[in-house]
């Protein structure tokens, strides 16, 4: 059996050295689907020269059979100075679940918003002027429902919100259950395929594929949530959740320090 001396090594490993992955390292894949920051919107106390965003891609293909799909998550700065030590966390709502980040860790079920059904949590120590950084995020899309993605990036691990993109759905308006998998576009609420003999349900208002999303409010974007059931992802409450993430991880990285 091994000691425990090397499991609080390896643990050491994955919450520290994971966040010094050099670019271009193999945990991170590039997405050859165009990017785009739809329905993102710079924080309410984000400094005017720190231009940090981010990008998912404009569509992406769910298996029929299996609901899995996977998707590119990119963070830029397209500022002229580094960022210092930045957290990106990639939420999922609805009918779309989070079921890994690479390079990332699971945020607890205790510290999600209301709202949301998963989350990952990604340090990075600094990215440069002009630099970026993607991420390979694996999924699973129930398609008889709406599914929508958030990604919220704050300063350190503190409560101060840098940037947030969503939440903003992936759908169709054209479901195509008879098919290998279904191609969901960025920025349309989805229209699930109707049973047989019957018609669809719910079905939300969709948005017409490929139409630009509204120029998102000083506040924090709500893009695509048309029910107002994620109160906490309003200013206010979005940064309450993410002061409660970096305490947990904070106290997460001096633990794995004292121990290692």
């Amino acid at each position: 059996m091994r000691s425990k001396k090397h499991w609080g090594s390896l643990a050491a490993g994955l919450f520290a050295g994971l966040l010094v992955l050099p670019l271009g390292a193999s945990a991170f894949a590039a997405d050859p689907t165009p990017g785009s920051d739809q329905g993102g919107s710079p924080g309410p106390s984000a400094p005017a020269e720190l231009k940090i965003s981010t990008e998912l891609p404009k569509e992406i293909k769910v298996a029929n059979s299996s609901g899995k799909t996977t998707l590119t998550a990119k963070i830029i700065n397209k500022g002229t100075k580094d960022t210092g030590q930045i957290t990106l966390t990639v939420l999922g709502l609805d009918g779309m679940r989070i079921t890994g980040v690479d390079g990332c860790v699971t945020v607890p079920e205790n510290k999600l918003p209301k709202g949301t059904n998963t989350g990952f949590a990604c340090v990075i120590d600094n990215l440069g002027a002009g630099a970026d950084k993607s991420y390979t995020v694996s999924a699973t899309y129930d398609l008889t429902k709406a599914g929508k993605i958030c990604l919220p990036v704050t300063e350190g691990t503190s409560e101060k919100l840098l940037w947030q993109q969503g939440p903003v759905p992936f759908g169709t308006t054209k479901p195509t259950p008879n098919a290998p998998d279904t191609p969901l576009l960025l920025g349309t609420d989805n229209v699930p395929a109707a049973p047989p003999g019957g018609s669809a349900s719910p079905t939300p208002s969709p948005s017409a594929p490929g139409t630009p999303a509204p120029t998102p409010p000083s506040q924090l974007p709500k893009t695509g949530v048309n029910d107002g059931v994620l109160p906490l992802l309003a200013a206010a409450g979005l940064l309450l959740f993410v002061g409660s993430t970096g305490i947990w991880w904070a106290n997460t990285r001096h633990h794995r320090r004292r121990t290692h």
